[in-house]
């Protein structure tokens, strides 16, 4: 318990936290600043943002069974729900995925590319999908993500794979196949490249 001045009114600090054993993708990471502010404008979301908070604080004291790991759902659909209200604020300090996300151009790309990641993309097809030229994409991947679209293609593909490796009994042919590898030889050796092992190592470290 902190307490600071004495005057005025009173002031309520809810404080959370949401840890993962893996760092989220990388470029929504580097995305985030290190502080921000949202709020949520008057009406029914301000409403049910409030609402949650005080039902998680209400179950967090884990007298009901029932309401067993509630408190850490809602915690994740709040900051999902920040996250929204930060991207939709259209700040000027949006950068790198964030902004990919918001911009009509790579926006459509990202959105193509993480619905369906197996794909056999060209960047044709995938100029089509944004509606606009393959220079203009590969110059809008370029400044805001520091990468081309088909090596964006590439990482996120990876990312998928170790989850797969992670949470999964897949065998690593599969896992290459269900991310959009023809062979696992490609996998084996981008995978290497990428996480330091080869699937199979990296899997047995990863799972324990």
């Amino acid at each position: 318990m902190i307490r600071y001045g004495g005057g005025g009114g009173r002031t309520s600090v809810v404080c959370g936290y949401l840890h993962c054993d893996d760092p989220i993708f990388d470029p929504v990471v580097r995305a985030l600043p290190p502080l921000f502010s949202a709020r949520p404008p008057a009406g029914p979301k301000a409403a049910w943002v409030a609402a949650s908070i005080q039902y998680a604080l209400d179950a967090s004291d884990g007298r009901d069974p029932r309401e067993a790991g509630m408190p850490v759902r809602l915690a994740e659909l709040l900051f999902l729900e920040v996250l929204k209200l930060y991207i939709d604020s259209a700040s000027p300090r949006l950068s790198g995925w964030l902004a990919a996300v918001h911009d009509p151009v790579a926006g459509r790309a990202l959105a193509a590319l993480h619905a369906d990641p197996d794909r056999t993309w060209t960047l044709a097809e995938l100029a089509a999908q944004a509606a606009c030229s393959r220079s203009t994409l590969n110059d809008r991947f370029g400044r805001l993500l520091g990468r081309a679209p088909m090596q964006y293609l590439n990482d996120w593909r990876l990312q998928l794979a170790a989850e797969l490796l992670r949470d999964t009994t897949l065998g690593v042919a599969a896992v290459a196949y269900r991310i959009g590898y023809e062979s696992e030889e490609a996998f084996n050796r981008a995978f290497k490249r990428a996480m330091g092992s080869p699937p199979a190592q990296w899997r047995q470290r990863a799972t324990g």
